[in-house]
């Protein structure tokens, strides 16, 4: 893959005088890579989403995806947004379709597509489904096959499984794991757990209290697949301190020569 580059440079952004969101955050995301950000409530990770998905214009600096500009541009990237927004009067497979019709894919031939899919999202046999009758973890699901269905090159996650509970959301980490090593997209995750980001991740980044920017970029060198009983091993132990550690405010930590970064 060589599609699917991520870069912003200088990137700030306030809601007004004295509110400002986002300090100077610089970052690139290579193609094919899974990051994610975690950092403290309010820092600005949703915001940055926003702008790359071309919802938010930002106050100052650059946001592109393979060199093209997405400030204010949306539909460059597929944007999974943090609450799931469903139209109740269609069914889940009508509901998955929704941005490939946007996207101007015609109607036979999106649900064609779609229904090849429930499958491997674990929504078969609730394409007829309303949207009230699913589960939790199936509306998520669900609203995750429709941002796989927006076929761009870069998937931009915020907080895609905020809500569930804890062991719901444990196996569908696992799950989205799974999926994502058969599709290889640039992903960018927003997330408040800290394991799911390891799990998950090949990078992740740490962002300051608001004004947000970046003071930690940890890699995550854990051989995938990563299953859950993983987070009691030494070396990820040992991985989710450092991110803890940048998260309390921690002299920044950079990508050194040890086994855990390499």
């Amino acid at each position: 893959m060589n599609a699917g580059r991520i870069a912003v440079a200088a990137l700030a952004h306030s809601f007004g005088a004295g509110r400002p969101a986002l300090g100077a955050v610089d970052l690139t995301v290579e193609p094919g890579a899974f990051v994610s950000i975690v950092g403290p409530s309010g820092c600005g990770k949703s915001t940055l989403l926003r702008v790359l998905a071309g919802v938010l214009t930002p106050s100052s600096g650059h946001a592109t995806i393979d060199d093209r500009d997405v400030r204010g541009r949306p539909g460059v990237a597929a944007y999974r947004a943090q609450k799931g927004l469903w139209l109740p009067w269609r069914r889940a497979l009508d509901n998955a379709i929704l941005g490939s019709e946007l996207d101007g894919v015609d109607r036979s031939e999106a649900r064609a597509r779609a229904s090849a899919w429930f499958d491997r999202f674990g929504l078969a046999g609730f394409e007829e489904a309303w949207p009230h009758e699913l589960s939790g973890g199936m509306r998520q699901r669900l609203a995750l096959l429709r941002t796989f269905l927006f076929r761009r090159d870069v998937l931009l996650l915020d907080e895609p499984f905020g809500a569930l509970d804890a062991i719901t959301r444990q196996d569908m980490v696992t799950w989205l794991a799974e999926v994502w090593a058969a599709d290889r997209r640039t992903a960018l995750l927003v997330t408040h757990d800290v394991e799911e980001a390891l799990l998950l991740s090949d990078r992740v980044e740490v962002m300051s209290a608001r004004p947000g920017t970046i003071v930690a970029s940890i890699p995550v060198d854990l051989d995938r697949p990563r299953p859950a009983e993983l987070v009691t091993d030494p070396a990820f132990v040992a991985l989710r301190a450092r991110v803890m550690h940048a998260l309390r405010g921690g002299h920044p930590v950079q990508p050194d020569r040890s086994p855990l970064a390499h």
